[in-house]
């Protein structure tokens, strides 16, 4: 009876997986994609439970301790800190999938295809654990999010991967001694840690990316070592997803893999940047300056970054959008690629607070407004929308595309402080004769501007 059953609860699962992937595409179906992937992921589950004969106790145990820690961090982690959990979930699947290989390892001492398959899943799944922890700890700012470079660290990075990669061949060809596995599991754990820690934070969204794609790789090899049909699908649907997007990724930034994972990008020196900006003027407004030229402005595109994510300021940002279009003003909203720290990290906060997804455009499609466009205003964003990535050829940002906001009329930024972004460099945007700087907490200034909008009261 379950072996009829069986097959039929995997083919929904899976047809669940490939339509989430489908709808989350697009933030209108989004919604609808999450609730299927849970669905198909909850059938996977029952599946699972209904092929293996297992202490079904300790199967319920486990599922109970992790949605009690799950549960809890989901609802109280705030939108800021997404990117974190991210990578905090992307650590917790991998470690899943190392531990497996692992015991089917010392279970079943495989040989040939099932060795290469349980190395490819052990390799993966511990580097992605290491890896992942390292770029929450980076994220989450416990640790420097500065490239960390050393003389050499490309040699020691990549020989320890390969020394991991050999004793999986050695193991494959049936060779194996007690010392070997351990000593393969502490390479892989190390490779991760050390393919991570000289990535700056402002390619955090592509590493991010691309855990996630290492992540889905292991699950699909894992499904091979299990002879587990869906986690095959599943994990292969996850790892082309996470490498898709990370191609999408390097190409919104003009720059390869390599040197994503190699390139230390953002190690120009801080100092030197801050003691520019300090030495020259800009022009500064005030809430009543801002809100004055909005009144009068036909058309507004706004610019978000992560220093709006950082003051919770998208529901002021909203409110601001509600009183300008009541206006009769043409409110739009710019949308780079790589803004915040993680794919879409800024369509998700403007979606929670509910502004259309129509107003919502990518990079590609307002770029050409902007000459036409009254004030572009930029609310905690930097590098990607700094000129010099355009005209500096010496710039580690030059050849990145950015959002055009220097062509607008009049460009206002809302910024804490002349202080430069994760690239570490100084942002020319700020200099220009049609610029004001609105130097303030995001939200507290946003909330400022629609207040004098709405005639102070």
């Amino acid at each position: 009876m379950i072996e009829s059953i069986l097959p039929a609860i995997y083919l929904l699962a899976s047809a669940g997986f490939i339509l989430a992937v489908k709808w989350m595409n697009h933030p209108s179906t989004a919604r609808r994609g999450v609730i299927i992937g849970e669905i198909g992921m909850v059938l996977a589950v029952i599946g699972t439970i209904m092929r293996v004969d297992a202490n079904y106790h300790l199967i319920f145990l486990g599922l109970a301790i992790g949605g009690a820690i799950g549960i809890p961090l989901a609802y109280k982690t705030p939108m800021t800190a997404v990117p974190q959990l991210t990578a905090l979930s992307h650590a917790f699947g991998a470690v899943a999938s190392a531990l497996i290989g692992t015991a089917e390892f010392y279970e079943k001492a495989p040989t040939g295809f099932t060795m290469a398959a349980l190395g490819t899943e052990t390799l993966l799944g511990f580097l992605t654990t290491t890896a992942s922890i390292i770029a929450f700890a980076k994220l989450q700012e416990l640790m420097p999010t500065r490239p960390l470079t050393y003389p050499g660290q490309n040699f020691i990075s990549l020989g320890t991967g390969a020394a991991a990669i050999v004793m999986v061949g050695i193991m494959v060809a049936g060779y194996s001694a007690p010392w070997m596995f351990p000593t393969f599991i502490a390479l892989a754990l190390a490779f991760g840690i050390l393919l991570v820690i000289p990535i700056g934070g402002a390619d955090m969204p592509t590493v991010i990316a691309l855990l996630n794609s290492y992540a889905g790789v292991a699950a699909a090899a894992m499904g091979f070592v299990l002879d587990n049909r869906l986690l095959i699908i599943a994990g292969a649907l996850n790892g082309a997803a996470g490498m898709i997007l990370s191609i999408v990724m390097c190409k919104a930034m003009n720059r390869s893999f390599t040197n994503v994972l190699f390139g230390a990008f953002g190690q120009v020196a801080g100092g030197a940047a801050g003691a520019k900006a300090a030495a020259r003027p800009v022009r500064s407004a005030t809430p009543e300056d801002a809100a004055s030229i909005l009144e009068n402005a036909s058309s507004v595109i706004i610019i978000p970054g992560y220093g709006m994510a950082v003051a919770q300021a998208q529901h002021k940002v909203r409110e601001l959008y509600d009183i300008l279009t009541k206006k009769g003003c043409e409110v739009r909203f710019a949308i780079h690629p790589v803004a915040g720290r993680m794919p879409g990290h800024m369509n998700v906060l403007l979606a929670e607070a509910d502004i259309p997804y129509d107003k919502l455009l990518e990079m590609d499609e307002i770029n050409g407004d902007f000459p036409n466009t009254d004030v572009a205003l930029v609310i905690g964003a930097n590098d990607v929308v700094n000129p010099l990535a355009r005209t500096d050829k010496t710039s580690p940002i030059y050849g990145t595309p950015i959002l055009d906001a220097d062509k607008a009329r009049t460009v206002m930024v809302i910024k804490r402080s002349m202080g430069v972004g994760f690239a570490g460099i100084d942002n020319e945007l700020y200099y220009l004769d049609k610029t004001l700087m609105l130097f303030g907490d995001a939200k507290g200034f946003t909330a400022a501007i629609a207040k004098e909008l709405q005639g102070g009261h």
